[in-house]
Order: C-alpha cells, then sequence, then structure tokens
C-alpha cells in the first residue's frame, strides 16, 4: 500500500493549487480518503475526507475554498485548493487505511 503525493509549491496569497495523491495496493474506491496537513511548528490538523458513499466533509475553514474529489479509475485523490492564505503554508498529506504519504509542502507568501 502506498500514498504518493504531489503538486505542492509556492504560491501566492489569493492563488490556487491542486494537490494529487497517487494510490497503489488497495481499493480507492471502497476507502475513505483524508486529507490532513501540519503547518510549521504545529500540529496535526484535519483538513477533508471523501468517503465510498461519495460524501464529503471539510473543516470550516476550508469550506468553500477547498474541494476533495476521488478519481477511482485512475486511483487518484485530489484537492483543489483556492483563495489561498499564508495560514495554509503547511505540508499536506493523504491517508487511507491508517497509511500515510510522505507529503507534499504548500508555502503560501508574497
Amino acid at each position: 500500500v502506498q500514498l504518493v503525493e504531489s503538486g505542492g509549491g509556492l504560491v501566492q496569497p489569493g492563488g490556487s493549487l491542486r494537490l494529487s495523491c497517487a494510490a497503489s495496493g488497495f481499493t480507492l474506491s471502497s476507502s475513505p480518503m483524508t486529507w490532513a496537513r501540519q503547518a510549521p511548528g504545529k500540529g496535526l490538523e484535519w483538513v477533508s475526507s471523501f468517503y465510498s458513499d461519495g460524501s464529503t466533509y471539510y473543516k470550516d475553514s476550508m469550506k468553500g475554498r477547498f474541494t476533495i474529489s476521488r478519481d477511482n479509475a485512475n486511483s487518484t485523490v485530489y484537492l483543489q485548493m483556492n483563495s489561498l492564505q499564508p495560514d495554509d503554508t503547511a505540508t499536506y498529506y493523504c491517508v487511507a487505511g491508517g497509511i500515510w504519504g510522505r507529503g507534499t509542502q504548500i508555502t503560501v507568501s508574497s
């Protein structure tokens, strides 16, 4: 089982990024998928989850700005992030079945 995140980088405040999480070794469609993040010097924070019934959940501060989606055919989960702010600077992790990816870094700065 492996999860590999990509799509991080440097973006200006107000900008957008789309993160990808490529999964291998398990059936994506039957697994709840979660994005979490860790800002510098802070603890882990839940961001969003996508359940097998298609329901999605977001932390309040991300509602309306972030969108989680899933492509079962390509075993990939996405996190579209809009209106990014400096507080969104963090390492973003994909999580499924207790397995964590290595993370992808996002820096929001002018």
